[in-house]
């Protein structure tokens, strides 16, 4: 069984994408970052997630000490009702964060050899942020085939991005087929006991069920 890496947030996209790697016959291995972000309730929601589809997972902790983000300084205020443009950056991007992120799994994909990191990564409903872009994902993986040791003997770590062309609605409906525990899943950027509704992430995922004609289980969870 090919092993992979998942990069799991414990939202919708991250941990669909995980059923996804799954039903593709991958032996999954979950990467989840607590990187001092307010809405911390992710991690636990991660978790879950990963034990339900019965897969290992790592908590990796990091510090971003000098912040730069509204999710990791309580005094930026998160956005509340924004345009859904994808044209503008917002104050929820995180600099660097998927570079990050994705060098935290080739290091370990290495390690644990596997061939393909999977990232849930979305260029169409999504708030703007340039490292979700497919232009991005393709610059990242040239970089994996200089700078790795598995690159230069030509065993080139992929980076697997199978939802970065679908519309929120039809990541609903994947997840769904799939069998994604949606109740589970966290999404809100404020981190509350319930989702906020007002922030980019909760309008995206309720557009995308909006969209799909399916209820989200997930909207009330606490």
């Amino acid at each position: 069984m090919n092993k992979a890496v998942i990069l799991l947030s414990g939202g919708l996209d991250s941990s669909t994408t995980l059923y996804y790697a799954r039903s593709k016959g991958h032996a999954c291995h979950c990467l989840i970052f607590d990187y001092g972000q307010r809405h911390k309730k992710e991690i636990l929601s991660a978790k879950a997630v990963a034990r339900a589809a019965h897969c290992a997972f790592e908590l990796v902790k990091i510090a971003l000490p000098w912040k730069g983000s509204a999710l990791l300084d309580k005094k930026v205020n998160i956005p509340k009702h924004r345009k859904l443009d994808a044209t503008n950056i917002p104050a929820t991007y995180v600099p660097a964060r998927n570079i990050i992120f994705l060098s935290f799994a080739a290091s370990y994909a290495e390690a644990l050899g596997a061939r393909h990191i999977f990232i849930g990564a979305n260029a169409v409903d999504y708030s703007g942020y340039p490292d979700c872009r497919p232009a991005f994902i393709h610059a990242y993986q040239s970089m994996l085939a200089q700078g790795l040791k598995t690159g230069v003997e030509g065993k080139t770590i992929t980076v697997e991005t199978p939802l970065i062309h679908l519309t929120k609605a039809h990541i609903v409906r994947l997840a769904l087929k799939l069998g994604v525990p949606v109740e589970k899943t966290w999404s809100c950027y404020q981190g509350g006991r319930t989702p906020c509704g007002v922030c980019d992430s909760c309008r995206l995922r309720e557009k995308g069920f909006q969209e799909a004609n399916h209820e989200d289980r997930g909207r009330t969870s606490s």
